[in-house]
């Protein structure tokens, strides 16, 4: 039932790994922590969390919460994306259907890789993605953004909005 990759932990709860490799000779599992999933099921589920961003922890082996928020602004969103720095993040998009259909929600996750990151940085959240968006179920879009055009409002509303409208 679980390949290498998956294992329970015995208190309902799947954990994803991913195989990282740091250098030709070091890999290292990343998991995804409890706090984090809750999280996720708080904002897809309870609608707790307009969003929220996720980090690798200190020792780059667990994916955790970095912050939560009700905040509704796409704006204040998109600024908790460091300049210099890798993320992880959910938001619940909603937006405006055309000819009076009325409003739509979608969950999307991000990927912000800066080209002004870390080099090492950069490959460790690459390699570390699979395991936090397979645990994520519910998402209905993947944003990776590089710079802050790629993670506008705009840009990922065109996306999102790709034949929504449209049954």
């Amino acid at each position: 039932m679980f390949d290498r990759n998956t294992s329970y932990n015995g208190i309902g709860t799947i954990q994803y790994r991913t195989a990282t490799n740091i250098n030709t000779s070091t890999f290292l599992y990343v998991a995804v922590s409890d706090e984090a999933l809750k999280a996720f099921n708080d904002l897809k589920l309870g609608k707790k969390y307009k969003f929220i961003i996720y980090k690798l922890n200190d020792s780059k082996t667990e994916i955790v919460v970095d912050k939560t928020s009700t905040e509704d602004s796409y704006d204040a969103f998109i600024e908790e994306f460091p300049e210099n720095d890798c993320k992880y993040a959910v938001y619940d998009f909603e937006y405006e259907i055309s000819a009076g259909e009325g409003k739509r929600s979608k969950i999307v996750f991000y990927q912000w890789s800066p080209d002004t990151a870390n080099i090492r940085s950069k490959m460790v959240y690459a390699s570390s993605k699979d395991a936090l968006r397979r645990a994520l179920n519910g998402v209905s879009s993947d944003i990776q953004g590089t710079d802050f055009s790629e993670v506008s409002y705009e840009a990922v509303l065109e996306k999102v909005s790709k034949g929504a409208g449209s049954h």
